[in-house]
């Protein structure tokens, strides 16, 4: 009996040394998650009990559990790298088979899919519909689109503004004061806004000011110094719209006439002005000329609400407007919910994609495959999956690696102990062998 009592004994310290050794092995070794060998003692039973006086039989090896604690999130400067803080394993998916992992060390293959470290799973997560909006609920293969972004055409302008109500009232009716946009005398202010055409190119959009009475403004709109249409403002008078504030300085009407002109004359009353004539061009030599391109199909809308007449400087905040050129991309940042933004040459932000995280009842029940990874088993339940910083589930730190959580000094004291409990088993042995020589030579 204390033969196999103190076999057991050595069995159970070898396989404490074997999962000491194994978390020693790995304290370098990123998203690693130590183990620990769990014990229990073993004993003769019928159905009728052990007894009072039954000696046990020695010990087994009743469980290797991993010990998913946080590990620390070091920077590592490489954007792809990636760490969960809190709960949650990252999904690979190597063709169709899913694995779980808590090592976020990803790159890029040729194809622009976002991988593993060894380029055999790819990181699954939520896509992008056509607007850039994540499309939750249905895993797809991550992909960074390194094409350019397309351009978009100028559909609404809007600022802030404010007319000085002191500002002195120029007479148009008088020919000298008739308005020319070269000539500042015959504004009051002028403001200018890029814009753009349906193929990217960038245009000026001047807006000019014109006190005309007690409460009242014309605003003249030229693009690239001309009509809407191309023509030259010398030759075809700018159209004027009339704004009107009421006694506190507030807006109550932009008035915009009809073009073409109707009989009887005919305005739109709006607190917007809405150019729907313009025609993209450039002019060269003095000489306009269309150049391909067009407006956005729904028109122009300059927003004006936001204009007052008050005693202050006439100023504008700086406008914001919903065109842009043609981008490339410039580089690639992470935020904390995982969602991948693509940063491109003309100064827009676009989402490509956000990073699911999946979550476990049981992560013990999960079973490990290597490659600091596991797969679902029927005793870890089935996944749950949803975006970072969702429910229980932790965030992503980008440029960052989550390290194992192997602490190395009390593995090391484990080791010692192992060592320990070996040496005391085969003591146990090596004393009943002692014993069964006395009674051999006893006869």
């Amino acid at each position: 009996m204390s033969f196999n009592i103190g076999l057991s004994g050595l069995y159970a310290a070898n396989k404490q040394l074997d999962v000491t050794g194994n978390n020693i092995a790995n304290v370098a070794t990123t998203g690693f998650k130590s183990s620990r060998a769990e014990f229990e003692d073993v004993y003769s039973a019928t159905r009728l009990g052990t007894g009072s006086k039954t000696v046990g039989n020695g010990v087994r090896l009743a469980n290797v559990s991993q010990q998913f604690g946080q590990g620390d999130v070091s920077n590592t400067g490489n954007v792809l790298d990636m760490g969960i803080q809190g709960n949650g394993f990252f999904v690979l998916s190597n063709n169709g088979s899913l694995t779980y992992t808590r090592a976020g060390t990803f790159k890029t293959d040729k194809d622009g899919y976002v991988t593993n470290s060894d380029g055999t799973a790819r990181l699954q997560g939520y896509g992008v519909d056509s607007n850039g909006k994540i499309v939750n609920g249905v895993l797809t293969d991550l992909r960074i689109d390194t094409s350019n972004l397309a351009p978009k055409s100028t559909s609404t302008v809007s600022s802030t503004i404010n007319l000085n109500s002191t500002s002195p009232v120029i007479d148009q009716s008088i020919a000298a004061n008739k308005f020319d946009p070269s000539k500042t005398e015959t504004f009051t202010k002028s403001f200018s806004t890029p814009i753009f055409d349906t193929q990217g190119n960038q245009h000026t959009m001047d807006q000019y000011m014109v006190k005309t009475g007690a409460n009242t403004w014309d605003t003249y709109t030229l693009i690239d110094g001309r009509n809407p249409d191309g023509s030259d403002p010398k030759v075809t008078a700018p159209i004027a719209s009339t704004m009107s504030f009421d006694a506190t300085g507030k807006l109550t009407s932009v008035s915009t006439p009809v073009t073409p002109p109707t009989t009887p004359p005919t305005s739109v009353i709006s607190s917007d002005l809405k150019i729907t004539n313009w025609t993209p061009g450039s002019v060269t030599g003095g000489v306009w000329t269309a150049n391909g391109a067009a407006a956005d199909p729904a028109g122009l809308t300059i927003a004006m609400a936001n204009t007052t007449q008050f005693n202050a400087d006439t100023a504008r905040s700086i406008p914001s407007q919903n065109g842009y050129a043609t981008g490339q991309i410039t580089n690639l940042t992470i935020d904390g919910s995982g969602v991948l933004l693509a940063n491109f040459s003309n100064n827009q932000t676009k989402p490509i994609g956000q990073i699911s995280l999946a979550s476990f009842t049981n992560e013990q029940g999960l079973q490990p495959v290597g490659g600091t990874s596991w797969k679902e088993t029927y005793a870890s339940g089935i996944p749950g999956y949803d975006a970072p910083e969702t429910g229980t589930l932790g965030s992503i730190v980008s440029n960052s690696l989550e390290e194992s959580n192997v602490n190395l000094t009390n593995e090391l004291v484990d080791l010692i102990k192992a060592q320990s409990n070996y040496q005391a088993n085969a003591k146990t042995i090596s004393t009943q062998s002692t014993i069964m020589q006395t009674i051999i030579q006893m006869t």
